[in-house]
């Protein structure tokens, strides 16, 4: 089976100094994989180069077998790539309706006509409504995204990848900041997301996230130091010295 995500010899450098540092990574089709580490150790920067939204110095990025590492974000989205980000990225003063609208507009014909009003495409509502209603949501529907508690906004952020309907989905932090609760609707809302979509995640919340991958990546000072199975890569002395603190 081809890797949903295999990258080669990825390097990024700011300043002089390396953020990421020769990693070689393969992600299967339907895999849900971990990758932790501790603060610094290049998560995000990781997860903005396969995105585009950073540029690589050096490497090779291939999605579903094709290379992508020249593609801008837009274009690897187009290869089924999707995500969310650490600090929500949404439209606070529009409904969490129109914000799934917007997402499902981006793979639309209709981005090109910017003269047609939203309001018009009934098909567009309908199908927000269906997302909205996979996480729950569907009865807020109409409510400003800032009125709803933050849990209910991270589920709407995660639906709007889903809207997309990626074959690889990157979540950044996805519990982050959220009640007892509120990790608990988001994590049920994880495992729901079907296996036909490859999902990696960071995450620091341990406990919720090994409930949710069967495979773990290391990353420390930019390099991948362990990788495997969950159990192994917990146990491993390695994983222990670097993010377990003993």
């Amino acid at each position: 089976m081809t890797p949903a995500l295999a990258i080669r010899g990825l390097k990024k450098d700011f300043g002089g100094l390396p953020a990421i540092h020769d990693v070689t990574l393969t992600v299967m089709q339907e895999e849900r994989r971990l990758i932790i580490g501790p603060n610094g150790a290049g998560k995000t920067t990781l997860f903005n180069l396969i995105t585009g939204d950073l540029k690589r110095d050096a490497g090779e990025i291939e999605l579903f077998g094709t290379e992508v590492s020249r593609l801008r974000p837009h274009q690897r989205v187009r290869h089924g790539l999707a995500r969310t980000y650490q600090i929500i990225t949404l439209f606070p003063r529009d409904t969490l309706e129109h914000n799934i609208m917007l997402s499902l507009l981006g793979l639309s014909p209709l981005r090109w006509n910017p003269f047609s009003p939203l309001s018009r495409h009934a098909e567009l509502r309908s199908r927000a409504r269906e997302v909205l209603a996979l996480v729950d949501l569907e009865a807020q529907a109409a409510r400003p995204l800032s009125e709803v508690p933050y849990g209910d906004q991270r589920r709407v952020e995660i639906a709007m990848a889903l809207a997309q309907k990626p074959r690889l989905l990157l979540l950044d932090e996805p519990l982050a900041g959220l009640s007892q609760g509120e990790r608990a609707a988001v994590r049920a809302l994880i495992a729901r997301i079907p296996r036909e979509t490859t999902v990696i995640m960071i995450e620091h919340d341990m406990d919720t996230a090994l409930e949710l991958a069967e495979h773990l990546t290391v990353l420390h000072y930019g390099r991948v130091i362990v990788e495997g199975l969950r159990a192994e890569v917990v146990a491993h002395p390695k994983t222990r010295e670097v993010y377990l603190g003993h």
